[in-house]
Order: structure tokens, then C-alpha cells, then sequence
């Protein structure tokens, strides 16, 4: 990761409801979640919302996409991912040291009913 990429996704990231939106959308795992499931978990507004995440899409920390009449958010864990490792390439004084762990999130199972 360039230090300009890792400046923006920061950037994207200081900011209460978009750390939030962030979170959650981690949370969920690759499958995402509707706008309007996140809009109500967090108690933001939509059009708020679509600030928030324009300022994440632009930052390459999430991706959008529809589903019929939903657009589904879901995070780039790619990007987080080599953020992490940005952030933590020098760690230690150049002493060797574990590596940042590498999120890979599962795909959710589907449920069989009973």
C-alpha cells in the first residue's frame, strides 16, 4: 500500500459513523449488508449515510452493490488487510516479529431448516 492510499483510508476511518459503518460491515463478512439494515442498526440517517459511505467507497474501503431495489455495502477486506500490514511493516525497530494477522472472513452458511 502507497502512503497516499494509506492516508485516505485513515482519513475515512476518523470519523465516528463511518468507523462504525466500517465495523459493522467487517462484522457482517463478504456478503455485506442492505443500506437500509445498516441505516437502522446505527440510527443514521440515509442521506447522512450516503455521505459516509461515498467517503469509504473513495478510500477503497468498501464496495457497493444492487441487489433489485437494495444496494448492498460490503467491506474490502483486501484493502483493510494492506492497511494493517502498512501500518504495522515496521514494527518492532526492524526486529523480527509475528506478522498483523490477515482477516479472512468466511462466507455465511446458509441455514437448513429443521
Amino acid at each position: 500500500m502507497e502512503k497516499t492510499d494509506a492516508v485516505a483510508a485513515m482519513a475515512a476511518l476518523a470519523q465516528d459513523s463511518r468507523l462504525d459503518v466500517f465495523r459493522l460491515l467487517v462484522q457482517s463478512g463478504p456478503d455485506g449488508l442492505p443500506a437500509g439494515a445498516i441505516a437502522e442498526a446505527l440510527g443514521l440517517a440515509p442521506n447522512t449515510l450516503t455521505f459516509h459511505f461515498d467517503r469509504l467507497r473513495s478510500a477503497g474501503l468498501v464496495t457497493v452493490r444492487r441487489e433489485g431495489r437494495s444496494m448492498i455495502y460490503a467491506a474490502q477486506f483486501e484493502q483493510m488487510n494492506a492497511l494493517l500490514g502498512f501500518l504495522t511493516e515496521n514494527c518492532c525497530g526492524g526486529a523480527p516479529c509475528a506478522p498483523a494477522a490477515t482477516c479472512k472472513p468466511a462466507r455465511k452458511r446458509a441455514r437448513v431448516p429443521a
